[in-house]
């Protein structure tokens, strides 16, 4: 172990034992004492395998507004670094807002602080992630639904634009059923009804898959079953008016290789067996998501008169897809120590768990590495950060929130294959000024996919769509009624207003 590692777990050692002091005479609401939740944030922060600074960070994120402790003792504890990070975990500490004015302001503070690091939204996520873990204990109804609304609604799409699917289909599912009770009773339902017949399609499907990768020499792989989140097949089967024939991912098959070529091998093979569904075949691996997810998604007919979908990806993607921007945050196996990542990890987390009773539930070891890679702060958290915002439009503030940034997305190209990410049933409008206002208030026409569609028409998953511009072209009210984004009803409103003046 080097030096750095040893001074790495002794900051960490430091801010466990600090935090469980610091916490001492506190209870959750479940009767827990409260130095759990401090200590499973760590533990789900090292699971993610980000650096000490930022598990150490975890420990102790409550501390100064639930334990009374100074700035200045922490950073004396651990340094300006993981002070910074406590600091931007916590919520507004004067009284100045109330209400929902308080909770964006608290936001708001949030992304600023998150535009200078991004480890301070990973922490918050991870808080949350275990809040909602125990979102039963909470006492009154009202505000354990609004809980869980806020985490269906901000926090879980957070952690979907940042790649983090582990984090993501888990606050899903613990805050679904407190936020939509009947709905997620009705779900349970259907899937408990299907789930004998999609186990046995997935178990024969993947008996006949390894058959023909084996006649193909195609060994080199390991398989497992991903089932569809709650929460997930829920707003699914909404968007499909509850059709369960048109769902066919409720288990998908995940095929996993070292390396991209053995991908596009294995989907060789599949199609050379089974007949794919048209237009169910997705190459995420040549056209990654804004998140970084890449794999390839293929469904096929598997001759029962079901399908089942199938996902090819290589051992790195499949580390991106279940940790996203925080698997960028440790740094690589170093040449010169090969034995860093088998030696350090969970490794030193795992002195702790039997304390708190988890000591049986640790995955295989992350990596807690020393120092911190660069990561680059994605645009629209900056863009969150910058917002304007007047604390008597809150609601105003949170309806973009969710409209904007945090709904459901579609993934749409230009014509020169860049990626624009967009929200559901987003228009030409949109995605013109989700590029430039110019181009938008230029734009004449649109085509998509070599075809010329109004404006009003709803763009679809990979999509290529192309602004067509006139120098007299402007835009209309007709097209504020259009637009779904908030940023693009804000320029056609400049626009329009800019109109009347001259």
């Amino acid at each position: 172990m080097s030096s750095k590692d040893a001074g790495d777990i002794a900051m960490v050692t430091k801010a466990y034992e600090f935090t469980e002091t610091a916490h001492k005479d506190q209870k959750r609401y479940s009767g827990d004492p409260y130095f759990v939740h401090t200590a499973e944030v760590g533990f789900l922060l090292a699971t993610a395998g980000v650096d000490a600074q930022a598990v150490a960070a975890g420990l102790l994120h409550d501390t100064i507004e639930d334990a009374g402790v100074t700035p200045k003792a922490i950073e004396e504890l651990c340094g300006k670094e993981v002070l910074k990070l406590v600091q931007g975990v916590t919520k507004l500490g004067a009284l100045r807002y109330r209400g929902m004015e308080r909770h964006t302001e608290s936001l708001r503070k949030l992304f600023a602080a998150t535009a200078q690091d991004i480890r301070v939204l990973i922490i918050k996520l991870m808080d949350r992630l275990h809040n909602a873990r125990t979102l039963e204990h909470v006492p009154r109804d009202d505000k354990r639904k609004r809980i869980a609304l806020e985490t269906l609604e901000i926090y879980a799409p957070i952690a979907d634009r940042l790649g983090m699917s582990v984090a993501k289909q888990e606050l899903e599912d613990a805050a679904f059923p407190h936020a939509y009770p009947k709905e997620y009773e009705k779900t349970r339902e259907a899937f408990t009804e299907r789930k004998s017949e999609n186990e046995k399609r997935l178990e024969k499907t993947e008996h006949d898959l390894k058959r023909e990768f084996a006649e193909a020499n195609l060994r080199n792989f390991r398989t497992e079953a991903r089932l569809k989140g709650f929460y997930s097949l829920y707003k699914k089967l909404e968007r499909k008016k509850w059709d369960f024939g048109t769902i066919y991912d409720m288990r998908a098959l995940r095929v996993i290789f070292p390396t991209v070529a053995e991908c596009y091998t294995a989907l060789g093979i599949i199609h050379g067996h089974w007949r794919p569904v048209p237009g169910k075949i997705k190459d995420y691996i040549a056209f990654p998501k804004p998140n970084g997810y890449q794999s390839i998604h293929t469904t096929i007919y598997t001759g029962d008169g079901g399908a089942l979908e199938i996902q090819l990806r290589t051992e790195d993607m499949h580390k991106e897809a279940l940790y996203g921007i925080a698997s960028h945050l440790a740094y690589k196996e170093s040449q010169n120590n090969p034995t860093q990542t088998k030696s350090g990890g969970l490794e030193w987390m795992r002195q702790f768990l039997p304390r708190i009773g988890k000591a049986k539930d640790v995955p295989a070891p992350a990596t807690v590495q020393s120092g911190k890679r660069s990561v680059a702060v994605p645009s629209w958290v900056k863009e969150l950060a910058h917002a304007q915002h007047e604390p008597e439009k809150s609601d105003e503030y949170m309806d973009t929130l969710k409209s904007d940034f945090f709904s459901h997305r579609v993934f749409v190209f230009t014509p020169k294959g860049d990626v624009i990410d967009l929200p559901l049933a987003a228009t030409p409008i949109d995605f013109a000024y989700a590029i430039h206002s110019d181009l938008g208030n230029k734009m004449s026409g649109a085509l998509v996919n070599g075809k010329m569609v109004s404006l009003d028409t709803a763009l679809r998953n990979g999509d290529m769509v192309e602004v067509i511009t006139k120098p007299s072209a402007h835009p209309t009210r007709k097209w504020h009624d259009i637009a779904k984004t908030s940023m693009a009803k804000k320029h056609i409103r400049a626009a329009l207003a800019a109109m009347k003046k001259t």
